[in-house]
Protein backbone atom coordinates (compact mmCIF):
# COMPACT_ATOMS: atom_id res chain seq x y z
CA UNK A 1 0.00 0.00 0.00
CA UNK A 2 1.45 3.36 -0.72
CA UNK A 3 0.61 7.14 0.95
CA UNK A 4 2.11 9.64 2.83
CA UNK A 5 3.80 6.90 5.52
CA UNK A 6 5.24 4.73 3.02
CA UNK A 7 7.67 2.38 4.77
CA UNK A 8 6.78 4.06 8.15
CA UNK A 9 6.39 1.76 11.30
CA UNK A 10 4.12 3.41 13.68
CA UNK A 11 2.66 2.52 17.42
CA UNK A 12 -1.00 3.84 18.01
CA UNK A 13 -2.20 3.28 21.72
CA UNK A 14 -5.87 2.19 22.66
CA UNK A 15 -6.48 1.84 19.12
CA UNK A 16 -9.10 -0.85 19.38
CA UNK A 17 -11.76 0.99 18.92
CA UNK A 18 -13.39 4.41 18.43
CA UNK A 19 -10.52 7.20 17.28
CA UNK A 20 -7.33 4.89 17.86
CA UNK A 21 -8.88 2.55 15.22
CA UNK A 22 -9.50 5.52 12.83
CA UNK A 23 -5.69 6.30 13.12
CA UNK A 24 -4.08 2.77 12.85
CA UNK A 25 -6.76 2.11 9.72
CA UNK A 26 -5.43 5.43 8.00
CA UNK A 27 -1.60 4.79 8.79
CA UNK A 28 -2.33 1.09 7.16
CA UNK A 29 -3.89 3.42 4.02
CA UNK A 30 -1.01 5.47 3.73
CA UNK A 31 1.49 2.70 3.52
CA UNK A 32 2.78 2.37 7.43
CA UNK A 33 3.08 -0.99 9.27
CA UNK A 34 1.38 -0.58 12.32
CA UNK A 35 1.27 -2.15 15.92
CA UNK A 36 -2.37 -1.91 17.44
CA UNK A 37 -1.82 -1.54 20.86
CA UNK A 38 -5.31 -2.01 23.18
CA UNK A 39 -5.53 -3.90 26.27
CA UNK A 40 -9.14 -4.68 25.45
CA UNK A 41 -10.00 -2.68 28.92
CA UNK A 42 -13.89 -1.60 29.99
CA UNK A 43 -14.42 2.13 29.56
CA UNK A 44 -13.51 2.48 33.24
CA UNK A 45 -10.23 0.83 32.58
CA UNK A 46 -10.97 -2.72 33.81
CA UNK A 47 -9.04 -5.45 32.23
CA UNK A 48 -11.54 -7.94 30.50
CA UNK A 49 -10.96 -11.56 29.05
CA UNK A 50 -11.32 -12.27 25.94
CA UNK A 51 -15.10 -13.95 27.35
CA UNK A 52 -15.98 -10.80 28.45
CA UNK A 53 -15.12 -8.60 26.32
CA UNK A 54 -17.81 -5.69 25.01
CA UNK A 55 -17.41 -6.03 21.51
CA UNK A 56 -18.18 -10.26 21.87
CA UNK A 57 -15.26 -11.24 20.36
CA UNK A 58 -12.80 -14.06 21.13
CA UNK A 59 -9.63 -11.86 19.85
CA UNK A 60 -9.75 -8.88 21.16
CA UNK A 61 -10.08 -5.35 19.58
CA UNK A 62 -6.83 -5.04 18.59
CA UNK A 63 -6.42 -8.32 16.75
CA UNK A 64 -9.61 -7.03 15.21
CA UNK A 65 -8.81 -3.87 13.52
CA UNK A 66 -5.21 -5.83 13.00
CA UNK A 67 -7.07 -8.78 10.77
CA UNK A 68 -8.83 -5.50 8.86
CA UNK A 69 -5.56 -3.98 8.31
CA UNK A 70 -4.30 -7.19 6.73
CA UNK A 71 -7.42 -7.74 4.58
CA UNK A 72 -6.43 -4.17 2.89
CA UNK A 73 -2.90 -5.23 2.24
CA UNK A 74 -1.76 -3.57 4.99
CA UNK A 75 1.28 -4.52 7.58
CA UNK A 76 -0.07 -4.82 11.46
CA UNK A 77 0.45 -6.49 14.74
CA UNK A 78 -1.29 -7.19 18.01
CA UNK A 79 -0.42 -5.73 21.05
CA UNK A 80 -2.06 -6.40 24.72
CA UNK A 81 0.75 -4.25 26.42
CA UNK A 82 -0.52 -1.98 29.34
CA UNK A 83 1.62 1.40 28.62
CA UNK A 84 0.59 2.94 32.10
CA UNK A 85 3.02 0.24 33.35
CA UNK A 86 6.48 1.56 33.01
CA UNK A 87 7.10 -2.53 31.82
CA UNK A 88 4.16 -2.44 29.48
CA UNK A 89 5.14 0.80 27.77
CA UNK A 90 8.74 -0.41 27.33
CA UNK A 91 7.89 -3.29 25.60
CA UNK A 92 5.46 -2.06 23.62
CA UNK A 93 8.55 -0.49 22.20
CA UNK A 94 10.95 -2.61 22.20
CA UNK A 95 8.79 -5.75 20.26
CA UNK A 96 8.03 -2.87 17.74
CA UNK A 97 11.35 -2.63 17.16
CA UNK A 98 12.80 -6.13 16.86
CA UNK A 99 9.49 -6.54 14.63
CA UNK A 100 10.76 -3.74 11.61
CA UNK A 101 13.79 -3.05 13.33
CA UNK A 102 12.63 0.60 14.10
CA UNK A 103 10.17 2.78 15.01
CA UNK A 104 9.01 6.37 12.84
CA UNK A 105 5.81 7.07 14.66
CA UNK A 106 3.78 6.99 18.01
CA UNK A 107 0.32 8.39 18.32
CA UNK A 108 -0.93 7.95 22.02
CA UNK A 109 -4.41 7.39 22.35
CA UNK A 110 -4.95 4.89 24.89
CA UNK A 111 -7.79 6.71 27.88
CA UNK A 112 -10.00 5.97 30.44
CA UNK A 113 -12.74 8.06 32.53
CA UNK A 114 -13.73 7.58 35.91
CA UNK A 115 -16.50 10.95 35.51
CA UNK A 116 -17.59 12.17 39.13
CA UNK A 117 -18.14 15.71 40.93
CA UNK A 118 -14.88 16.38 43.12
CA UNK A 119 -16.67 16.31 46.49
CA UNK A 120 -17.48 12.72 45.16
CA UNK A 121 -14.36 11.74 43.45
CA UNK A 122 -12.29 9.25 45.24
CA UNK A 123 -8.33 8.57 45.35
CA UNK A 124 -8.32 5.89 42.96
CA UNK A 125 -10.87 7.69 40.56
CA UNK A 126 -8.55 10.29 40.13
CA UNK A 127 -5.25 8.17 40.10
CA UNK A 128 -6.69 5.81 37.65
CA UNK A 129 -7.09 8.58 35.02
CA UNK A 130 -3.70 10.09 35.65
CA UNK A 131 -1.85 6.64 35.43
CA UNK A 132 -3.91 5.80 32.22
CA UNK A 133 -3.55 9.08 30.06
CA UNK A 134 -0.73 11.45 31.60
CA UNK A 135 1.72 8.19 32.80
CA UNK A 136 1.22 6.47 29.84
CA UNK A 137 1.59 9.32 27.66
CA UNK A 138 5.11 10.16 29.20
CA UNK A 139 6.11 6.17 29.27
CA UNK A 140 5.61 5.65 25.92
CA UNK A 141 7.06 8.74 24.95
CA UNK A 142 10.76 8.15 27.37
CA UNK A 143 11.10 4.75 26.24
CA UNK A 144 10.55 5.97 22.13
CA UNK A 145 12.72 8.60 23.29
CA UNK A 146 15.50 6.80 23.69
CA UNK A 147 15.33 4.76 21.12
CA UNK A 148 15.45 7.32 18.83
CA UNK A 149 18.53 8.99 20.61
CA UNK A 150 20.45 6.39 20.72
CA UNK A 151 19.86 6.13 16.17
CA UNK A 152 20.58 9.90 16.00
CA UNK A 153 23.41 9.33 17.81
CA UNK A 154 24.84 6.33 15.72
CA UNK A 155 24.65 8.59 12.73
CA UNK A 156 20.87 7.31 11.61
CA UNK A 157 18.82 10.38 10.30
CA UNK A 158 15.77 10.36 12.06
CA UNK A 159 12.60 11.56 11.02
CA UNK A 160 10.36 10.65 14.16
CA UNK A 161 6.82 11.95 14.86
CA UNK A 162 4.72 12.09 18.67
CA UNK A 163 0.80 12.84 18.30
CA UNK A 164 -0.27 13.07 21.71
CA UNK A 165 -4.17 13.02 22.63
CA UNK A 166 -5.41 16.24 24.57
CA UNK A 167 -9.06 17.35 24.99
CA UNK A 168 -11.13 20.32 24.72
CA UNK A 169 -11.59 19.43 28.72
CA UNK A 170 -7.78 19.46 29.00
CA UNK A 171 -7.64 22.98 27.33
CA UNK A 172 -10.60 24.68 28.97
CA UNK A 173 -11.84 22.35 31.98
CA UNK A 174 -15.36 20.27 31.77
CA UNK A 175 -17.43 20.19 34.79
CA UNK A 176 -18.00 16.56 36.53
CA UNK A 177 -14.27 15.36 34.91
CA UNK A 178 -11.49 16.83 36.78
CA UNK A 179 -9.45 14.23 36.98
CA UNK A 180 -10.00 13.78 32.62
CA UNK A 181 -9.27 17.53 33.11
CA UNK A 182 -6.29 17.80 34.67
CA UNK A 183 -5.00 14.67 32.73
CA UNK A 184 -5.26 16.24 29.09
CA UNK A 185 -3.96 19.60 30.36
CA UNK A 186 -1.06 17.46 31.49
CA UNK A 187 -0.71 16.24 28.15
CA UNK A 188 -0.93 19.26 26.82
CA UNK A 189 1.58 21.00 28.36
CA UNK A 190 3.82 18.02 28.43
CA UNK A 191 4.24 17.63 24.33
CA UNK A 192 5.23 21.08 23.97
CA UNK A 193 8.50 20.20 26.75
CA UNK A 194 8.99 17.26 24.14
CA UNK A 195 8.84 19.35 21.58
CA UNK A 196 11.82 21.22 22.23
CA UNK A 197 13.54 18.60 23.97
CA UNK A 198 13.24 15.92 21.22
CA UNK A 199 13.96 18.60 18.75
CA UNK A 200 17.69 17.75 18.83
CA UNK A 201 17.30 13.87 18.06
CA UNK A 202 14.99 14.73 14.56
CA UNK A 203 11.82 13.96 16.31
CA UNK A 204 8.57 16.69 16.27
CA UNK A 205 5.85 16.34 18.82
CA UNK A 206 2.39 17.81 18.44
CA UNK A 207 -1.08 17.07 20.36
CA UNK A 208 -4.64 17.03 19.07
CA UNK A 209 -8.02 18.22 20.79
CA UNK A 210 -10.51 15.80 19.04
CA UNK A 211 -13.90 16.00 19.25
CA UNK A 212 -15.46 12.90 18.42
CA UNK A 213 -17.92 10.39 18.99
CA UNK A 214 -16.49 7.58 21.32
CA UNK A 215 -16.95 5.55 24.02
CA UNK A 216 -15.64 8.58 26.68
CA UNK A 217 -18.06 11.08 25.06
CA UNK A 218 -21.42 9.59 24.05
CA UNK A 219 -22.42 9.23 27.35
CA UNK A 220 -21.72 12.71 28.81
CA UNK A 221 -22.70 14.56 25.99
CA UNK A 222 -25.02 12.78 24.31
CA UNK A 223 -26.95 15.12 22.72
CA UNK A 224 -23.40 16.65 21.08
CA UNK A 225 -22.32 13.28 20.00
CA UNK A 226 -25.95 11.94 18.10
CA UNK A 227 -25.33 10.47 14.70
CA UNK A 228 -27.14 12.77 12.24
CA UNK A 229 -30.16 11.52 9.97
CA UNK A 230 -28.11 12.06 7.09
CA UNK A 231 -25.25 14.83 5.31
CA UNK A 232 -21.50 14.98 7.37
CA UNK A 233 -21.19 13.42 10.10
CA UNK A 234 -19.48 15.96 12.36
CA UNK A 235 -18.54 13.12 15.29
CA UNK A 236 -17.89 10.27 12.98
CA UNK A 237 -14.24 9.34 14.96
CA UNK A 238 -12.96 9.01 11.56
CA UNK A 239 -12.97 12.53 10.80
CA UNK A 240 -9.78 12.68 13.23
CA UNK A 241 -7.51 10.51 11.88
CA UNK A 242 -6.56 12.66 8.31
CA UNK A 243 -4.75 15.27 10.73
CA UNK A 244 -2.68 12.63 12.55
CA UNK A 245 -1.28 10.74 10.06
CA UNK A 246 -0.59 13.63 8.04
CA UNK A 247 1.19 14.84 11.90
CA UNK A 248 2.51 11.53 11.84
CA UNK A 249 4.29 11.15 8.33
CA UNK A 250 7.51 12.97 7.33
CA UNK A 251 5.31 16.00 5.16
CA UNK A 252 5.13 17.82 8.95
CA UNK A 253 8.57 18.19 8.94
CA UNK A 254 8.86 21.31 10.98
CA UNK A 255 5.53 21.30 12.72
CA UNK A 256 6.43 20.93 16.31
CA UNK A 257 5.26 22.16 19.30
CA UNK A 258 1.80 22.88 18.96
CA UNK A 259 -1.72 21.83 19.81
CA UNK A 260 -4.34 21.62 17.38
CA UNK A 261 -8.44 21.34 17.61
CA UNK A 262 -10.00 19.75 15.46
CA UNK A 263 -14.11 18.30 15.00
CA UNK A 264 -15.49 17.23 11.93
CA UNK A 265 -14.09 19.36 9.09
CA UNK A 266 -12.81 22.38 11.69
CA UNK A 267 -9.30 22.66 12.48
CA UNK A 268 -7.82 25.05 14.31
CA UNK A 269 -4.99 25.74 16.50
CA UNK A 270 -5.11 26.08 20.09
CA UNK A 271 -3.97 28.92 21.72
CA UNK A 272 -2.71 28.52 25.17
CA UNK A 273 -2.20 30.45 28.49
CA UNK A 274 -0.17 33.41 27.60
CA UNK A 275 0.74 36.91 29.16
CA UNK A 276 -2.37 39.10 29.22
CA UNK A 277 -2.81 42.64 30.08
CA UNK A 278 -0.40 43.46 33.17
CA UNK A 279 1.06 46.22 35.59
CA UNK A 280 4.01 46.51 37.20
CA UNK A 281 4.41 48.94 40.36
CA UNK A 282 8.18 48.57 40.94
CA UNK A 283 7.91 47.48 44.23
CA UNK A 284 6.05 44.90 46.51
CA UNK A 285 1.97 45.35 46.26
CA UNK A 286 0.13 45.48 49.72
CA UNK A 287 -3.02 43.21 49.53
CA UNK A 288 -5.51 46.00 50.46
CA UNK A 289 -4.63 47.96 47.44
CA UNK A 290 -4.92 45.27 44.86
CA UNK A 291 -8.68 44.78 44.59
CA UNK A 292 -9.33 47.75 42.16
CA UNK A 293 -5.95 46.72 40.28
CA UNK A 294 -6.74 43.09 39.48
CA UNK A 295 -10.16 44.14 38.79
CA UNK A 296 -8.71 46.64 36.10
CA UNK A 297 -6.50 44.27 34.81
CA UNK A 298 -9.93 41.76 34.40
CA UNK A 299 -12.21 44.13 32.48
CA UNK A 300 -9.01 44.71 29.67
CA UNK A 301 -8.61 40.43 29.45
CA UNK A 302 -10.76 39.00 26.70
CA UNK A 303 -13.19 36.94 28.68
CA UNK A 304 -11.88 33.39 29.66
CA UNK A 305 -13.32 30.10 27.88
CA UNK A 306 -15.93 29.14 29.70
CA UNK A 307 -15.90 25.46 31.59
CA UNK A 308 -17.87 23.03 29.47
CA UNK A 309 -20.67 21.79 31.51
CA UNK A 310 -20.86 25.13 33.28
Amino acid sequence: MTGICEGRVVIVTGAGRGIGRAHALEFARQGASVVVNDVGAALTGEHLSDGEREDGGPSGPAEEVVDAIRAMGGEALANGDDVSTWEGAAHLVESTVDTWGRLDTLVNNAGIVRDRMIVSMGEDEWDAVMRVHLKGTFATVHHAANHWRERSKAGDPVHARVVNTSSGAGLAGSVGQANYSAAKAGIAAFSLVAAVELARYGVTVNAIAPSARTRMTETAFAEMMAKPDGGFDAMDPDNIAPLVVWLGSQESEGVTGQVFELAGGQLSVAQGWARGPQVDKGSRWDPAELGPVVRKLLDAAPPAQPVYGS
